[in-house]
């Protein structure tokens, strides 16, 4: 019996093989054409009027407009400015002016890629076809709107010049700060129109619409001009511009134009609740789906926070030995939030200087230093059943548990003994390098960690947790979590989002997560007043702020970061004061004390605006706390009446003159 030779019979069967691939493509594209080819949206005629989406509209949790996203004014392509044009086809789709709607090669490799990750939606995105995405307002990607959007750029392409399709293009796309379309970017950004963009201008704005938020050049103007090199780089690779016209372009950085709007008051509290709604929804429904975004922002509050953050930040720069250099020039953050729901109320990521990188508030890190202690106090307390009248030493000499070699306590203390309540207000770090010591390190990470601290904790530096890299943001949600009581709560920013029809489809939920003994977190915010009251953040009560409130300062070694976060029942509210540079601050002559209490001042002057009028509250007493007085260096009862005394919260099981920790 004759047998068919083994590599034919291979070459037989790779055959049929691809022969049935083929036809399960074709079967699968005519599903994809038969039924994706149904309800497609209606392209507008003409063309132009693709631009008219519905506008999407944040408010604050006052019912106040702060931004309307979408507004767009329309503007012929000849009334823009070449450089732009130029550049935008340069960095977007070069092939542009030749394709037929879809770029083969990238359509493929993103098919390629689509199919080999499922779940995850790639996209080809030549202009057209970025335009195509606007007919669209679902709130999912999946495959079959994909090849929608493929057809309908298709059907433009058919129906439509290049030139109709282009300037629709650059009329709808957006470039962050509330600013859609070149003529509106062009005048938010530089105050001129289009037709005047310098080519400096243009290669600057051509980069923003990769990711508005991210390379917003009021925010981040270094970003938007490393971003900007990459559209100079794609210009001289596609023809538009020569080597030697780029360096002298890259040599020029824009000047931008700083125009106080309401919206720039908010500013940084919208990039970070826009960021949010793109990293849920996408650009497309946020800026061309007309939703309705309501946000957690008190509006008088955040009015107050740049107030008191301005008038804070202008005493330091009046210091007259002080050269106000780009690295000399102090900047700060404020963020408060409320301890009965996490609700962001106000969030200022620095001065309005508008070509800092720093955005404090939630993106950057600083260091810790000393505000970390509340987080210490508590885990020994709670380990060591220790409370405010235990009686406590200051050694010389300490080995924290992140450290090897011993810690060597210099500067002045008023006496070398003490008890618990009075050590946070006139010993700083020393008595929480000893109760670090007598703790763990892992339960101190823990305690912060539940707090509410998310940004990872080391161990590494000599230092440890005082060198940890936290925001005012998470400062002030775990801060909070002691102002009521041991409830965590995570801070949020929307509390609603409804669709163009009305419809809520997103609304926050706000949970109450029992982190911390009641009575234990009690106990140190009863130390935690001391600070406000007779300690370091005694400039509160100075400035005539007198409602119940707790809080603790903080610097960290070389005096690069200096905070101060404090709270009263209602709000807790973090500020800290640092540089743009760190390690600059040895060579800007502000002190670290300097800088800790104009960030008291601040945070004084915002709460005093902040409550105004509002009713006094008394922090939560838990029903097992007990009071009693003590002598203040021994945590006995008192002997004389000429003894310094603290009344000190006790729980059932404790003790006045208990055993030294």
């Amino acid at each position: 019996m004759n047998r068919m030779p083994r590599p034919i019979k291979w070459i037989s069967s790779l055959f049929y093989m691809g022969l049935l691939t083929a036809g399960c493509i074709v079967i699968i594209l005519f599903f994809f054409i038969f039924y994706g080819s149904e309800r497609l949206p209606r392209v507008p005629h003409p063309l132009a009027r693709i631009i008219e989406t519905p506008k999407t509209q944040i408010y604050a949790a006052t019912g106040e407009k702060l931004i309307t996203l979408g507004k767009k004014k329309p503007v012929p392509l000849s009334r823009i400015s070449p450089h732009f044009i130029n550049a935008i086809l340069a960095v977007e789709d070069h092939r542009f002016m030749r394709h037929s709607g879809l770029n083969k090669s990238r359509t493929l490799k993103a098919l390629y890629i689509t199919l080999i990750q499922p779940g995850k939606i790639q996209g080809a995105s030549t202009i057209t076809q970025q335009l195509a995405k606007n007919l669209f307002f679902s709130f999912k990607q999946t495959y079959l709107r994909k090849f929608k959007e493929l057809l309908v750029a298709l059907q433009i392409e058919h129906t439509f010049s290049k030139e109709e399709i282009l300037h629709a293009y650059v009329n709808q796309i957006a470039f962050g700060a509330g600013a859609q379309g070149v003529e509106r970017a062009a005048r938010v950004f530089f105050n001129k129109p289009a037709s005047d963009l310098t080519l400096a201008e243009a290669t600057l704005l051509a980069g923003l619409p990769q990711s508005p938020t991210r390379y917003n050049p009021l925010r981040h103007y270094d970003r938007a001009l490393k971003r900007r090199e990459v559209v100079i780089r794609r210009m001289v690779a596609t023809g538009y511009l020569t080597r030697k016209k780029a360096q002298q372009v890259l040599q020029e950085n824009p000047t931008l134009s700083i125009r106080h709007r309401d919206s720039e008051i908010h500013s940084y509290f919208l990039d970070t609740v826009i960021t949010r709604l793109i990293q849920r929804y996408g650009k497309d429904v946020v800026f061309h789906g007309g939703i309705r975004v309501t946000t957690t922002l008190d509006s008088a509050m955040q009015r107050a926070a740049r107030a008191s953050v301005t008038k804070g930040i202008a005493a330091l720069d009046a210091d007259p030995g002080i050269d106000n250099t780009p690295e000399t020039i102090p900047q700060a953050a404020l963020v408060a939030v409320d301890t009965d729901s996490g609700a962001v109320k106000a969030f200022m990521g620095k001065r309005e200087c508008l070509r800092s990188q720093f955005n404090g508030a939630g993106s950057e890190k600083c260091q810790a230093g000393s505000s970390f202690a509340p987080f210490i106090y508590y885990a020994a307390m709670e380990k060591l059943n220790i409370h405010g009248g235990t009686e406590v030493r200051a050694p010389r000499e300490v080995t924290p548990p992140f450290k090897k070699e011993k810690v060597l306590n210099t500067g002045h203390l008023p006496r070398e003994h003490m008890i618990l309540k009075q050590s946070m207000t006139v010993a700083g770090d020393r008595i929480a390098l000893q109760l670090l010591e007598k703790t763990s390190l892992d339960s101190v990470i823990s305690t912060a960690r539940i707090c509410g601290i998310k940004s990872p904790i080391t161990s590494s530096h000599t230092r440890g947790v005082f060198a940890a890299q936290v925001t005012p943001e998470e400062m002030a949600s775990a801060y909070a979590t002691f102002a009521s009581g041991g409830i965590q709560h995570d801070p949020f920013f929307i509390r609603r989002v409804e669709d163009a029809q009305g419809d809520v489809i997103y609304e926050h939920l706000i949970q109450n997560k029992e982190v911390l003994d009641a009575a234990t977190a009690f106990q140190v915010v009863d130390m935690m007043q001391c600070v406000v009251d007779k300690g370091p953040a005694q400039q509160v009560r100075q400035q005539g702020f007198f409602r119940p409130a707790a809080g603790q300062t903080g610097t960290e070694k070389g005096d690069d970061d200096a905070w101060f976060t404090g709270f009263t029942p209602e709000i807790c509210t973090s500020v800290w004061i640092g540089y743009d540079t760190a390690g600059k601050t040895k060579t800007h002559a502000h002190s670290a004390t300097t800088c800790t209490a104009a960030a008291v001042s601040i945070w004084t002057s915002f709460m005093s605006q902040a409550l105004g009028n509002e009713p006094v509250r008394s922090f939560r007493i838990p029903d097992n706390i007990t009071f009693k007085s003590v002598d203040a260096l021994t945590g006995c009862p008192p002997a004389t009446g000429d003894t310094a005394t603290f009344v000190v919260p006790l729980k059932p099981d404790q003790t006045i003159c208990g055993d030294t920790p």
